[in-house]
């Protein structure tokens, strides 16, 4: 299976490059499944209803969230009728929504989409660690289970939790990607166990910002502890940027691993398999 993960999408230039590209970006690269992470595709915070059928329509199969999940209180109502829609599954029992969903792509397989949020720098939320471990004993993955292949969306602030998450799970899922801090990193590999790991995917957004927000506001908030101006997405060319995992129908395990990043200021990245 090759699935295409695209991290977080900021504003309308994220938006806009998304929409437009997708149908193209998944043809070119024989995608079975997309992935991408929405949580920041309303002015910077949260998703609204007519986004998410948007991003669908373009190609995406699955919509994951993050700590902005609720910022725009339309998606509270709307989330449960829509299951391609995921907030991260350790939000505390009660929560709107679910943290994890099953899509089928071409051939009748299978995969596991979970989403967790981590805890260091952010939210007080329940143990991601153990709601994750609970999700994947309800799968078996490979040829034979009931899901041919399984990624995390770990959208989290620090490094280390990130890294704890995918050696936690490392020979259980395919993939585990980071998301929240909108710079891909370059630590794209296959663990000993085989999963594939980046710790983060960076954003679908104007890299000419701080962190997808206009830099004049945003830089002004490290000058001065003082409310000012409210923060807004920077509205430039947007690069799209994510990962690119092959997996092994028999085992669910990754085969190749490889960064995305299309359009925009980043300098190009393609996979080649």
């Amino acid at each position: 299976m090759r699935i295409l993960f695209l991290g977080d999408v900021v504003g309308r230039s994220g938006r806009d490059a998304l929409t437009a590209a997708l149908p193209e970006l998944r043809r070119r690269l024989a995608a079975d499944a997309v992935v991408v992470n929405v949580e920041n595709a309303s002015h910077g915070f949260g998703v609204s209803p007519d986004m998410v059928r948007a991003f669908l329509a373009a190609g995406a199969d699955v919509l994951t969230l993050g700590n902005h999940s609720w910022d725009r209180k339309e998606i509270i109502g709307f989330i449960d009728g829509e299951p391609r829609l995921i907030r991260p599954l350790n939000y505390p029992p009660g929560t709107p929504g679910r943290g994890a969903t099953v899509v089928e792509v071409a051939g009748g397989r299978k995969l596991l989409v979970i989403n967790a949020m981590g805890r260091l720098f952010m939210e007080p939320l329940d143990d991601p660690f153990r709601a994750v471990q609970a999700e994947l004993a309800r799968h078996s993955l490979g040829a034979a289970g009931t899901v041919q292949a399984a990624m995390i969306d770990i959208h989290a602030e620090a490094t280390s939790e990130k890294m704890a998450m995918a050696h936690s799970f490392d020979g259980k899922v395919s993939l585990v990607v980071g998301t929240h801090t909108h710079v891909p990193s370059a630590d794209h590999r296959i663990l000993p166990g085989g999963t594939a790991y980046m710790t983060d995917a960076g954003m679908c957004g104007d890299y000419d910002s701080v962190i997808g927000m206009q830099k004049g506001g945003a830089a002004l908030r490290f000058w001065k502890k003082v409310p000012g101006e409210k923060l807004a997405p920077a509205e430039g060319p947007a690069t799209l940027s994510g990962v690119l995992v092959r997996t092994d129908d028999a085992t669910g395990l990754a085969q190749k691993v490889a960064p995305v990043r299309h359009g925009g200021l980043l300098a190009p990245a393609m996979p080649d398999f």
